[in-house]
């Protein structure tokens, strides 16, 4: 593999430096170094971060490849800057055994634009009744180290104990998606002024809070990991916040929707903006915002959720819930965390690259940029601001809420181990 040398990136947002690569590995780091024998890119004003890491992606394959498939996921992944994602275990059929992971896994390593790690489902077929095989998983060859029944609530407190008892012994996290199933049923979006004024069956906060608070005690109770998806209200930051004073081992996500939308969309009553949990209020957001800001919530993960155009395209009630992510995920950080001076750059990789990998065991990414390191890397033009235009995505689906909005930043280039997978904003 040719060397590449990136010519005065602004590391992690800091002083311009020049990085070589070569090979798979970063070999220097610093101001002047030689291009003898490498390609040159010239990152003058950019800003270059460690590839990130998005430990909540939808990939639809196997089962729902009219949506997603691992290949075309995997290209988003990579236009939008991630080097690494983790697979939700809500596929046809569902990711319970070490079979089906491994299949995932595998796909993954033959398509080669990011790495791909498969969750496996905390319970079979994602019913909540029997615990799924969940030490076959991870010592499968997937070696699965994130439980989730994403998409769908674990709500049997006993079943949810056992889960964080038997992930201990190998130091696993159930990833748990707070929603209290009797509370939301029925329920169109946020619980609110909004859904009293259109008569849209309301989406409690209590019914994500309810959960999370259940879970962090059994959380303490075993003395295992659990991880919040999709964190959504201001109460819900402060319920992990008191966990966290205790020394409860929880973790939380947010992710970018979250952060800038809210419920007065749904006005419009486009079926794009209908997601689980619901996008809330600006209070909300607000708090979301600040509890990234001061690690009350560790991580952003996407929570990519494609969807084929009937399923989008249709009455609200019919609609399929969720928003493609992974490609304006970056962007929309930087408009709501960046620029609105709650975040530096080294904050953002700290958030999007270094603990979700932490947080998933994703071995080789999330470190940092220097000499030894694997060259995972992505290159921000961070003074870039122009509109989004789904039809240039490279996810099969289109179910974006940001089409026609201008955002800031765009991802021009990035390496998996010193691989280039998208140079020039254009997948090789």
């Amino acid at each position: 593999m040719s060397k590449t040398l990136i010519r005065g990136a602004k590391v992690l947002g800091g002083e311009p430096q020049d990085v070589l690569i070569d090979g798979g590995t970063v070999a220097e780091v610093g101001r002047g170094l030689s291009a003898e024998g490498a390609e040159v890119v010239e990152a003058g004003g950019k800003v270059l971060l460690p590839g990130l890491v998005d430990l909540h992606t939808h990939l639809r394959e196997p089962g729902r490849e009219d949506s997603e498939t691992v290949l075309t996921g995997t290209r988003a992944a990579a236009s939008g800057g991630y080097t690494a994602v983790f697979a939700m275990a809500n596929t046809f059929p569902v990711a319970d055994t070490a079979g089906v992971v491994e299949q995932v896994w595998r796909l993954g390593k033959e398509h080669g634009y990011c790495d791909v790690q498969p969750i496996g489902a905390v319970t079979v077929g994602l019913e909540g009744k029997k615990l799924a095989e969940l030490g076959a998983m991870h010592e499968s060859a997937a070696g699965v180290t994130v439980f989730s029944d994403d998409g769908k609530c674990v709500h049997d407190a006993v079943i949810m104990r056992r889960a964080l008892e038997y992930v201990k012994a190998f130091d696993g996290v159930v990833a748990q998606h707070a929603q209290e199933p009797r509370l939301t049923e029925g329920a169109q979006m946020n619980e609110g002024v909004v859904s009293a004024e259109l008569g849209l069956g309301g989406w409690p906060a209590v019914a994500e809070e309810s959960v999370i608070a259940r879970d962090v005690l059994l959380a303490d109770h075993v003395g295992s990991r659990v991880h919040i998806c999709h964190l959504s209200t201001a109460g819900s930051v402060e319920i992990v916040r008191w966990a966290k004073s205790r020394g409860i081992r929880v973790t939380a996500e947010v992710t970018p929707h979250h952060l800038l939308l809210t419920d007065e969309l749904v006005r419009s009553y486009n079926p794009v903006y209908k997601v689980n949990p619901p996008l809330r209020t600006e209070r909300d957001v607000l708090a979301l915002r600040e509890a990234l800001a001061d690690g009350t919530i560790d991580i952003v993960a996407t929570d990519h959720a494609p969807h084929p155009h009937e399923d989008k395209d249709c009455e609200w009630a019919a609609a399929a819930m969720g928003m493609v992510g992974l490609e304006t995920a970056l962007s929309v950080v930087q408009e709501t965390m960046v620029d609105t001076g709650l975040l530096d750059w080294a904050g953002v990789a700290e958030r999007m690259s270094f603990t979700p990998a932490r947080i998933g065991r994703a071995e080789g990414h999330g470190r940092p940029v220097s000499a030894g390191e694997p060259a995972n890397l992505t290159l921000v033009d961070t003074a870039y601001r122009g509109p989004v235009d789904p039809a240039g995505f490279a996810s099969r689906s289109r179910n974006t809420p940001y089409e026609g909005r201008e955002l800031p930043g765009r991802v021009t280039h990035t390496w998996l181990r010193g691989k280039a997978t998208l140079v020039d904003g254009k997948l090789t």
